[in-house]
């Protein structure tokens, strides 16, 4: 349970009426409210999961199968150069830079996401990482990460009486 489900709702849903005798700074302070619930209400559940939901760049898929774990990052429009692989403690770190190729002053619109970015992937396993390959082919970044003899030591099946 969050915090915000021990507040009690008092904001309805109806659309700002406009009259003469309304005033416009409680309008636009109403309509600002109800905005921000909106958004916040997206966090608050509706999928009822108890993973977060990842908003970073670049996007990335995350399997295990009984012997590797494989990332995918989705990097289009970027090359091998752009990008760096860190692997430390059982977190693997993508970063680099994306950049645009035209100038800001002739660019009227623009939801292409550019500049520094840094993602952390908390490893499932542990990982031989004398033997983590990475490939890049068309914009997507695959890198496969052999699981050591270790993690597969450390399973321990628990009998249900």
């Amino acid at each position: 349970m969050s915090v915000r489900d021990l507040i009690p709702r008092m904001r309805t849903r109806m659309p700002a009426v406009r009259s003469e005798s309304a005033n416009p700074i409680l309008s636009f302070h109403k309509e600002m409210n109800r905005l921000f619930d909106d958004f916040w209400r997206e966090f608050d559940g509706g999928s009822g999961s108890s993973l977060t939901p990842s908003f970073g760049f670049p996007h990335v898929e995350v399997s295990e199968s009984g012997s590797e774990v494989k990332v995918e990052a989705e990097l289009p429009g970027m090359d091998e150069k752009d990008v760096e692989l860190l692997l430390d403690n059982g977190i693997l770190t993508l970063r680099g830079e994306r950049r645009g190729e035209t100038e800001d002053r002739s660019r009227r619109i623009s939801e292409r996401y550019y500049g520094h970015f840094e993602r952390q992937i908390a490893l499932p396993a542990d990982v031989q990482e004398d033997k983590v390959k990475a490939e890049f082919r068309k914009g997507v970044l695959t890198v496969i990460l052999p699981k050591s003899a270790e993690a597969d030591q450390r399973v321990k099946r628990i009998p249900i009486n």
